[in-house]
C-alpha cells in the first residue's frame, strides 16, 4: 500500500464516561450523514457491526482485523480508510487494544440522496473520457491509503462535526460531503488504472497515458505531447486527466518519481543523490523539497528511519 495520511486523532473518552470497553460509539448526526466514533480499551474478536447506508471507516489509533464478506481477513492501521456498503455485516477483531492503547476508529455514514446527487451531478457535468463508463463508488477497491486530498477533507469533516455550532453546520457537511465523495472516486478510479493499466491500455486512452509515464518515468516526459497520445487536445486532456485521477499530468508523473525514489531509498547502499537521479528528476534540491513536501520529512530522514 502506498504513503498513508494519518487522519488527526479525535481524544478519547474517560474511561468513566465509557458504556462499554468494546466499540464505545459516540455519535454526531447532520441532515446527510452520521459521524461515529468508536473505541475499544480491551482485546476481542469478532464484534459485529452493520450500517443502513453506504459508510467510510478510516482508523484513528491502534489496530483491527476486519473481515467482510466473501474477502480474505486484513489488518487495518492509521491512515487507511475502508468504504463498506449498506448492509454489509463486518466483523472485527482487537488482537492489541487495551487501556493504554485502545483502538479508536470513524465510521461516516452517507445518506443514499447525499451519494446519488453528487454521482449525478458528476456524470452529467464531468463524464468520464471513455464512452459508456460513468461515475459511482467501487466495491471492489475498498481498502484504501489515505492520500493527502482524503485526509484533509476528512479532517475537516471531523471538525465540522465535533465542533460546528453554527447555524450553517449541515451546510458545510453537506459541501465537504460532496468534495469527499468526488475525492473518494477519484481514488478508486486512479487505483482501478493503477492496477490495470496494462490489460487496459489498448482500450482506455488514460491507460495508455498512464503506461506511457510508468515505463519511460526515468527518463523526461514531454507532458505537451502526452494529450496527442490520448487522442485529445491538449485543454481538453489536462482538464479530464484532473478531473479523472484528481490530480494533474505533472502531479501524478512527480508523484511516481517520489514512490520510485522511495523505493530506492529503501536501500541502503543508495545515497539520496543516486535515487534522485535514479527515479527521473534532474535537480537534486528540488528533489529534496519536492520529497519534504509530499512526505513531510527529507530523503536523507526516510532512508535513516527506514533502516530502523
Amino acid at each position: 500500500m502506498e504513503y498513508k495520511h494519518s487522519l488527526q486523532p479525535v481524544p478519547l473518552r474517560d474511561e468513566r464516561s465509557l458504556f462499554t470497553l468494546v466499540e464505545n460509539r459516540s455519535a454526531y448526526s447532520m441532515d446527510a450523514c452520521e459521524l461515529n466514533v468508536f473505541e475499544t480499551h480491551q482485546q476481542a474478536s469478532q464484534i459485529n457491526l452493520k450500517f443502513d447506508d453506504w459508510v467510510l471507516t478510516s482508523m484513528l489509533r491502534g489496530k483491527k482485523v476486519m473481515h467482510l464478506a466473501d474477502r480474505p481477513a486484513f489488518e487495518y492501521f492509521p491512515g487507511e480508510s475502508v468504504i463498506v456498503p449498506p448492509q454489509e455485516l463486518m466483523k472485527i477483531d482487537f488482537p492489541e487494544a487495551d487501556k493504554e492503547s485502545p483502538t479508536q476508529c470513524l465510521a461516516l455514514a452517507i445518506s443514499a440522496e447525499q451519494i446519488k446527487s453528487t454521482i449525478n451531478l458528476l456524470n452529467e457535468l464531468h463524464p468520464k473520457v471513455e464512452e459508456g463508463e460513468e461515475w459511482h463508488i467501487r466495491e471492489d477497491y475498498f481498502h484504501l491509503a489515505n492520500n493527502l486530498e482524503l485526509a484533509e477533507i476528512m479532517n475537516r469533516l471531523i471538525k465540522i462535526s465535533l465542533n460546528d455550532k453554527s447555524r450553517e453546520k449541515d451546510i458545510l457537511a453537506n459541501l465537504a460531503l460532496r468534495e469527499l465523495l468526488i475525492r473518494l472516486m477519484q481514488t478508486q478510479a486512479r487505483s482501478f488504472i493503477e492496477n490495470n493499466f496494462k490489460r487496459l491500455s489498448g482500450s482506455s486512452r488514460f491507460a495508455h497515458i498512464i503506461t506511457h509515464i510508468k515505463e519511460n518515468i526515468t527518463s523526461k516526459i514531454d507532458v505537451d505531447k502526452l494529450s496527442d497520445k490520448a487522442c485529445m487536445s491538449r485543454s481538453s486532456f489536462f482538464r479530464k486527466f484532473k478531473e479523472e485521477f484528481g490530480h494533474t499530468p505533472v502531479e501524478y508523473i512527480l508523484q511516481e518519481r517520489i514512490r520510485l525514489a522511495k523505493k530506492f531509498l529503501q536501500n541502503p547502499y543508495n545515497s539520496v543523490t543516486q535515487a534522485c537521479y535514479m527515479a527521473g528528476f534532474q535537480n537534486l534540491n528540488y528533489f529534496i523539497r519536492t520529497f519534504k513536501k509530499d512526505t513531510g520529512t527529507t530523503p536523507k530522514a526516510y532512508q535513516a528511519a527506514f533502516k530502523n
